[in-house]
């Protein structure tokens, strides 16, 4: 059943299971300041029809090739002029939605369709399973724009151990899903034309267990490297990442990939 209309994701209602299908193929699904406003509404919709016992299962995919290329570098570029002010609060709302779907009170599943970038990576590694078909990549290609994965470094680091995290940020390397399996960054592969049925039939397993117990269990896994400190990482990677913003290697990164020449970076590190 089709839920409400949105620009740029769908949103479908299923018995028991609830799916956003992030809706910008021209644009490998670039995440937008819309977009982001359009996800958090869709989740406060699927988080609304699991207090009333409609939802058990949420998944996240995307339209076309791409699961997700991170954040637009054209949404990205119009930062370059904004003020300080601005920088922090739209940095602390893309904080704020990878915490809601990170802490979502029912199972998430990414199904991830092809290219896992960036800030595009986050949203697929955020999910509690992560499906992803074998020609899907995944990585952080900030620094590669004079930018930085501040917000997702916090869940990476918890994911996958710092020093493989210390790889993928500082490289800004794509690797293969094989790899990805291998490393804990997603939960397995499977062909792309059995990607959502597998999905589907994951929700249908996870769906026959205790929606209080799934939801309570997820509230412990949260709690047990350290009482508080995710709230206390991702409010300092904000503080981080909006600092980014305003380095001028940033502003000339976003513009040599956008003129599509190679970057000319000043001494600035800070």
């Amino acid at each position: 059943m089709p839920a409400r209309d949105f620009q740029t994701l769908t949103l479908r209602h299923d018995p028991e299971v609830s799916l956003i299908t992030l809706q910008r193929p021209e644009r490998r699904n670039a995440i937008s300041f819309e977009m982001i406003g359009e996800l958090l509404a869709a989740l406060e919709d699927c988080e609304h029809r699991f207090e009333h016992g409609q939802l058990r299962v949420l998944a996240l995919t995307g339209a076309g090739p791409a699961f997700c290329s991170g954040m637009d570098l054209e949404t990205l570029q119009s930062l370059t002029t904004s003020s300080e002010a601005r920088q922090r609060e739209d940095s602390r709302r893309m904080a704020e939605l990878f915490l809601r779907l990170y802490r979502f009170p029912a199972p998430t599943i990414a199904a991830v369709n092809g290219a896992a970038v960036a800030g595009g990576c986050g949203l697929a590694s955020v999910c509690d399973f992560t499906l992803a078909v074998p020609g899907a990549k995944f990585g952080y290609t900030e620094v590669k724009v004079g930018y930085m994965p501040a917000l997702v470094t916090v869940y990476l680091v918890r994911q996958i151990g710092e020093k493989r995290a210390r790889d993928l940020l500082l490289t800004g390397r794509l690797i293969a899903a094989e790899q990805a399996l291998a490393w804990g960054m997603i939960s397995e592969i499977a062909p792309p034309e059995n990607l959502l049925p597998r999905a589907r039939a994951l929700a249908q397993e996870l769906a026959r267990n205790s929606p209080a117990s799934l939801a309570n269990t997820k509230r412990l896994m949260e709690r047990l490297p350290l009482e508080g400190a995710l709230e206390k990482a991702l409010e300092r990677a904000a503080e981080d990442n909006a600092a980014m913003r305003r380095t001028s290697d940033f502003r000339e990164g976003i513009a040599a990939f956008l003129e599509k020449r190679p970057p000319a970076w000043q001494k600035e590190t800070r």
